[in-house]
């Protein structure tokens, strides 16, 4: 819902009603990503896409069934062998939506949940969509507190704890879970959607690969931080792309940050006065992705430096070093098409072969139950 939130909001706040179908599990190769929402207006229009225009028509007749009954549905789509046309999604995946109306009646906080994610601070929206529940209750979650209830303090109680959870790892899906909040049961299907703040691309070194390097990150979906200690190089006006510009040693600025696991980490200096005591905090953190540009000279340098300064052969492991996959790049442009592809890469866990030569699934990651098989249709 984030990449559409500012385009439906006109219509809430003036008092339009419009359906919103989101993707709440996905199985095999499916086009769009769980938590990916298409809005459909009083008027037809549609915002956003959640296959990719494979099923979006069908998506689209049953969003103007909510918004005429105010009904919550479940659809789900996918291929069947004899028929995979007329199904609708020819990729070979499997995808289930939930849509529902969205009013000052049903949603009386969407406004706000709008502003703190547009404020990015984190929030999360848990929503009951299958089981003998209440169907569209919802509870809207915040570091401090909830907002809201699923129809009994148990199941508040539980969810709660289990939404925090998720949204502290920036995740979104779908869980299972009693009806009074028991672990081991499960009578209700919640849809937890978390919106976190973006993730963190820190690139050190101002210098031409890290302007190309801040633009792509921008493209990416992070929030993109240049540091270098030189000031006459570190402006606003080299790095327009770059939320954060910093002029600090690398080594005192990245302390100041709070690393997590989906924090990626850009070391573009190939000084050893710069980099190597940089590497040497950032191989210590949570970060999710490492790497360090220069050659493999640099790079032989550079380990060797590190291991002088006590780092372990585990640590120095976690450095992807020359940084980026081989694209055969030189441009900045191009060297960072190969950093992003390789952060994807180690990210998501791919194979880093033409996909024309691969027969492992395009898409990693499927947001359903790992023991839940995709729906059979018929």
């Amino acid at each position: 819902m984030r990449e559409i939130i500012e385009e439906v909001l006109p219509s809430f706040n003036s008092g339009s009603p419009f359906a919103l179908a989101t993707v709440t599990r996905t199985w095999s190769s499916a086009p769009r990503p769980v938590g990916a929402s298409m809005a459909v207006l009083q008027n037809g229009e549609v915002i956003g896409s959640v296959s990719g225009g494979c099923v979006e028509g069908a998506i689209h007749e049953a969003s103007l069934e909510v918004l005429k009954t105010g009904v919550p549905q479940s659809v789900t789509y996918g291929v069947s062998d004899d028929n995979a046309f007329a199904v609708g999604l020819t990729c070979g995946g499997t995808i289930e939506l939930y849509i529902q109306l969205i009013d000052a009646k049903t949603f009386p906080n969407f406004a706000g949940v709008a502003r703190t994610i547009k404020e990015e601070r984190p929030i999360g929206v848990v929503t009951i969509i299958a089981g003998p529940g209440l169907l569209g209750a919802r509870i809207v979650i915040t570091k401090d507190g909830a907002e809201g209830t699923l129809g009994n303090e148990g199941l508040d109680h539980a969810v709660i704890e289990d939404a925090r959870g998720l949204l502290d790892q920036g995740k979104t899906k779908t869980i299972k879970i009693g009806s009074n909040g028991e672990r081991r049961m499960d009578d209700l299907s919640l849809f937890v959607e978390s919106f976190a703040p973006a993730p963190k691309m820190i690139v050190f070194g101002a210098i031409d690969f890290a302007a190309a390097v801040a633009k792509i990150g921008k493209f990416m979906g992070y929030h993109v931080t240049v540091c270098d200690a030189r000031a006459i190089f570190a402006t606003k006006r080299r790095f327009p792309d770059a939320d954060e510009v910093i002029v600090e040693w690398p080594h005192r600025f990245l302390p100041t940050v709070e690393v997590d696991e989906r924090t990626v980490i850009c070391v573009l200096t190939h000084d050893p006065k710069f980099d190597v005591p940089v590497l040497e905090i950032a191989l210590r953190t949570k970060a999710g992705y490492i790497g360090a540009m220069g050659s493999r000279r640099t790079h032989e340098d550079r380990t060797q430096r590190l291991k002088d300064i006590g780092m372990s052969e585990a640590e120095i492991a976690r450095l992807r070093s020359p940084i980026g996959l081989d694209l055969g790049a030189r441009t900045p442009e191009e060297t960072a098409v190969s950093i992003a592809a390789e952060i994807i890469s180690d990210i998501v866990g791919g194979t880093n072969q033409s996909l024309s030569k691969g027969t492992s699934p395009i898409h990693k990651n499927s947001l359903a139950s790992e023991d839940e098989p995709a729906p059979v249709l018929h």
